[in-house]
């Protein structure tokens, strides 16, 4: 089946959109220390003592999940990994730190909203 211009554009669009949040939570949020709530967030669940490295390798992997977006290997396995890690998250962060989140408790329907983007954006693949 032949890709219009317009569905090449919204693929282009929406995984821009997608790898943008992953890379930019995981370079600016967490690998270079610019917002230390996340940090916070980090000792408060897993221990103070380690937190600095831990947010470090968070980081590096949401990296790493932006790379493999890009990448477009096993696309399927992609989008149900970046559900399940960013719902866990949510979820533990609901119920451990809601006054660390930027929007407390109402966070996780950002994130939930940013889930549904991702599987709409590949279940409308063109």
């Amino acid at each position: 089946m032949k890709r219009s211009a317009s569905g090449n554009i919204f693929q282009i669009v929406t995984n821009l959109l997608i790898v943008s949040v992953w890379f930019v939570n995981g370079l600016v949020c967490k690998v270079l220390d610019l917002v230390p709530r996340h940090r916070e967030i980090v000792a408060r669940i897993l221990g103070a003592e380690f937190s600095w490295i831990l947010t470090k390798l968070i980081g590096v992997s949401e990296i790493l999940m932006a790379i493999w977006i890009l990448s477009g290997i096993r696309p399927v396995f992609n989008v149900w990994a970046q559900i399940t890690i960013v719902m866990v998250m949510n979820v533990l962060e609901f119920f451990l730190v809601p006054d660390l989140l930027l929007w407390g408790r109402a966070n996780i329907l950002f994130a939930s909203t940013f889930c549904i983007f991702v599987l709409y954006s590949h279940k409308n693949k063109p």
